[in-house]
Protein backbone atom coordinates (compact mmCIF):
# COMPACT_ATOMS: atom_id res chain seq x y z
CA UNK A 1 0.00 0.00 0.00
CA UNK A 2 1.69 3.34 -1.38
CA UNK A 3 1.17 6.06 0.93
CA UNK A 4 3.53 9.11 0.90
CA UNK A 5 5.50 11.19 3.36
CA UNK A 6 4.36 10.09 6.59
CA UNK A 7 4.96 13.06 8.17
CA UNK A 8 2.98 15.08 5.51
CA UNK A 9 -0.05 12.52 5.83
CA UNK A 10 0.26 13.10 9.70
CA UNK A 11 0.05 16.53 9.40
CA UNK A 12 -3.10 16.05 7.23
CA UNK A 13 -4.44 13.51 9.28
CA UNK A 14 -3.07 13.75 12.90
CA UNK A 15 -0.43 12.09 14.62
CA UNK A 16 -2.54 8.74 15.81
CA UNK A 17 -1.83 7.31 12.46
CA UNK A 18 1.54 6.80 12.59
CA UNK A 19 3.35 5.66 15.40
CA UNK A 20 6.70 7.15 14.00
CA UNK A 21 4.59 10.65 14.27
CA UNK A 22 3.96 10.08 17.86
CA UNK A 23 7.20 11.60 19.09
CA UNK A 24 8.42 14.51 20.77
CA UNK A 25 10.46 16.13 17.42
CA UNK A 26 6.97 15.76 15.14
CA UNK A 27 5.12 17.35 18.17
CA UNK A 28 7.94 20.71 18.52
CA UNK A 29 7.34 20.77 14.71
CA UNK A 30 3.61 20.91 14.44
CA UNK A 31 3.64 23.44 17.08
CA UNK A 32 6.45 25.97 15.50
CA UNK A 33 4.55 26.16 12.32
CA UNK A 34 3.33 29.44 11.65
CA UNK A 35 -0.85 29.24 11.88
CA UNK A 36 -1.03 30.46 8.21
CA UNK A 37 0.72 27.30 7.03
CA UNK A 38 -0.95 24.49 9.28
CA UNK A 39 -3.17 22.23 6.95
CA UNK A 40 -6.76 22.37 8.05
CA UNK A 41 -8.07 19.22 9.02
CA UNK A 42 -12.24 18.48 9.22
CA UNK A 43 -12.32 20.33 6.09
CA UNK A 44 -15.41 20.04 3.66
CA UNK A 45 -18.66 20.10 5.83
CA UNK A 46 -20.08 17.11 6.96
CA UNK A 47 -18.83 14.61 3.55
CA UNK A 48 -15.35 15.71 4.29
CA UNK A 49 -15.21 15.03 8.32
CA UNK A 50 -16.37 11.79 7.39
CA UNK A 51 -13.70 11.35 4.58
CA UNK A 52 -11.27 12.43 7.11
CA UNK A 53 -12.17 9.87 10.21
CA UNK A 54 -11.96 6.92 7.89
CA UNK A 55 -8.61 8.18 6.44
CA UNK A 56 -7.34 8.20 10.20
CA UNK A 57 -9.14 4.95 11.14
CA UNK A 58 -7.75 3.03 7.94
CA UNK A 59 -4.39 4.66 7.74
CA UNK A 60 -3.79 3.96 11.62
CA UNK A 61 -4.00 -0.28 11.20
CA UNK A 62 -2.27 0.18 7.67
CA UNK A 63 -5.10 -1.35 5.63
CA UNK A 64 -6.26 -0.84 2.10
CA UNK A 65 -9.46 0.45 0.60
CA UNK A 66 -11.69 -2.06 0.46
CA UNK A 67 -10.51 -4.61 2.83
CA UNK A 68 -10.97 -1.86 5.32
CA UNK A 69 -14.87 -1.37 3.10
CA UNK A 70 -15.65 -4.67 3.88
CA UNK A 71 -14.88 -4.49 7.94
CA UNK A 72 -17.04 -1.84 8.16
CA UNK A 73 -19.94 -3.31 5.86
CA UNK A 74 -19.60 -6.71 8.43
CA UNK A 75 -19.74 -4.58 11.24
CA UNK A 76 -23.06 -2.87 9.78
CA UNK A 77 -24.87 -6.32 9.16
CA UNK A 78 -24.38 -7.43 13.13
CA UNK A 79 -27.46 -5.67 14.87
CA UNK A 80 -26.22 -7.36 18.19
CA UNK A 81 -24.59 -4.47 19.74
CA UNK A 82 -23.75 -0.51 17.64
CA UNK A 83 -22.43 -1.07 14.31
CA UNK A 84 -19.35 0.86 15.09
CA UNK A 85 -18.59 -0.89 18.68
CA UNK A 86 -18.30 -3.45 16.67
CA UNK A 87 -16.28 -1.90 13.63
CA UNK A 88 -13.49 -1.53 16.55
CA UNK A 89 -13.68 -4.91 18.09
CA UNK A 90 -13.10 -5.73 14.20
CA UNK A 91 -10.26 -3.81 13.82
CA UNK A 92 -8.70 -4.55 17.44
CA UNK A 93 -8.83 -8.03 16.98
CA UNK A 94 -6.88 -8.45 14.07
CA UNK A 95 -3.79 -10.59 14.88
CA UNK A 96 -0.90 -7.66 14.27
CA UNK A 97 -2.97 -5.24 16.27
CA UNK A 98 -2.43 -8.04 19.02
CA UNK A 99 1.23 -8.30 18.50
CA UNK A 100 1.20 -4.47 18.39
CA UNK A 101 -0.96 -4.50 21.80
CA UNK A 102 1.37 -6.81 23.52
CA UNK A 103 3.96 -4.77 22.97
CA UNK A 104 6.35 -7.77 20.97
CA UNK A 105 6.98 -4.44 18.50
CA UNK A 106 6.70 -1.11 18.60
CA UNK A 107 4.84 -0.22 15.41
CA UNK A 108 2.01 -2.36 13.50
CA UNK A 109 4.08 -2.35 10.74
CA UNK A 110 6.80 -3.94 12.14
CA UNK A 111 3.79 -6.33 13.88
CA UNK A 112 2.48 -7.24 10.50
CA UNK A 113 6.06 -8.03 9.24
CA UNK A 114 6.70 -10.04 12.23
CA UNK A 115 3.14 -12.38 11.50
CA UNK A 116 4.27 -12.75 7.61
CA UNK A 117 7.67 -13.76 8.14
CA UNK A 118 6.05 -16.88 10.40
CA UNK A 119 7.43 -15.60 13.89
CA UNK A 120 3.99 -15.02 15.68
CA UNK A 121 1.89 -18.62 17.00
CA UNK A 122 -1.60 -18.67 17.83
CA UNK A 123 -2.79 -21.34 20.24
CA UNK A 124 0.61 -22.93 19.40
CA UNK A 125 0.45 -22.57 15.65
CA UNK A 126 1.92 -20.90 13.44
CA UNK A 127 0.07 -18.24 11.97
CA UNK A 128 1.18 -16.08 9.06
CA UNK A 129 -2.03 -13.92 8.34
CA UNK A 130 -2.08 -10.84 9.56
CA UNK A 131 -5.88 -10.53 9.08
CA UNK A 132 -6.50 -13.32 11.11
CA UNK A 133 -8.93 -12.55 14.06
CA UNK A 134 -8.01 -13.46 17.93
CA UNK A 135 -10.99 -14.41 20.15
CA UNK A 136 -11.53 -14.43 23.64
CA UNK A 137 -9.34 -17.52 25.06
CA UNK A 138 -6.71 -17.46 22.19
CA UNK A 139 -3.27 -17.56 23.34
CA UNK A 140 -0.74 -15.13 20.98
CA UNK A 141 2.85 -15.94 21.40
CA UNK A 142 6.20 -15.46 20.20
CA UNK A 143 7.57 -18.89 17.92
CA UNK A 144 10.20 -20.13 20.45
CA UNK A 145 12.69 -20.26 17.55
CA UNK A 146 12.63 -17.06 17.01
CA UNK A 147 13.01 -16.02 20.84
CA UNK A 148 16.63 -16.35 20.76
CA UNK A 149 16.72 -13.87 17.96
CA UNK A 150 17.77 -10.24 17.88
CA UNK A 151 13.92 -9.27 17.28
CA UNK A 152 13.51 -9.86 21.09
CA UNK A 153 17.04 -9.54 23.16
CA UNK A 154 15.69 -7.89 26.66
CA UNK A 155 11.85 -9.32 25.59
CA UNK A 156 11.54 -9.95 29.78
CA UNK A 157 12.85 -6.32 30.61
CA UNK A 158 10.39 -4.93 28.61
CA UNK A 159 7.79 -7.08 29.52
CA UNK A 160 7.81 -5.68 32.84
CA UNK A 161 7.25 -2.14 31.35
CA UNK A 162 4.76 -2.85 29.01
CA UNK A 163 1.22 -1.96 29.60
CA UNK A 164 -1.12 -3.68 27.50
CA UNK A 165 -4.84 -3.12 27.07
CA UNK A 166 -7.07 -5.07 29.82
CA UNK A 167 -8.43 -7.91 26.92
CA UNK A 168 -4.79 -9.15 27.20
CA UNK A 169 -3.23 -10.78 29.57
CA UNK A 170 0.46 -11.47 29.77
CA UNK A 171 2.62 -15.03 29.77
CA UNK A 172 5.67 -16.99 29.54
CA UNK A 173 7.72 -14.24 30.55
CA UNK A 174 6.48 -11.47 28.29
CA UNK A 175 6.88 -13.52 24.83
CA UNK A 176 2.88 -14.75 25.06
CA UNK A 177 -0.14 -12.75 25.81
CA UNK A 178 -3.67 -14.16 26.53
CA UNK A 179 -7.19 -12.98 25.04
CA UNK A 180 -8.90 -12.67 28.14
CA UNK A 181 -11.72 -10.77 27.35
CA UNK A 182 -13.69 -10.14 23.99
CA UNK A 183 -10.86 -7.51 22.17
CA UNK A 184 -12.23 -3.77 21.28
CA UNK A 185 -11.50 0.08 22.63
CA UNK A 186 -13.54 2.63 23.80
CA UNK A 187 -14.85 5.38 21.67
CA UNK A 188 -13.27 7.22 24.17
CA UNK A 189 -9.91 6.00 23.62
CA UNK A 190 -9.88 5.56 19.64
CA UNK A 191 -8.08 8.23 17.94
CA UNK A 192 -10.75 8.45 15.40
CA UNK A 193 -14.66 8.60 15.45
CA UNK A 194 -16.33 5.03 14.55
CA UNK A 195 -20.11 6.52 14.69
CA UNK A 196 -18.92 9.05 12.00
CA UNK A 197 -17.34 6.46 10.02
CA UNK A 198 -20.41 4.49 9.86
CA UNK A 199 -22.30 7.60 8.77
CA UNK A 200 -19.91 7.66 6.10
CA UNK A 201 -20.68 4.05 4.57
CA UNK A 202 -24.47 4.34 5.36
CA UNK A 203 -24.66 7.27 3.08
Amino acid sequence: MLLGPKYKICKRLGASVFEKCQTKKFQLAEARAPRRTRPKRGGGGDYGAQLLEKQKARLTYGMGETQFARYVHEAMEQHRVPSSENLLSRLESRLDNTVYRAGFVSTRRAARQMVSHGHIFVNGRRMNIPSHCVKEGDVVSVRPESRESALFTGRSEAALETKTPVWLKSEDGGFAVAVASAPGVGQSEAPFSAPIIIQFYSR
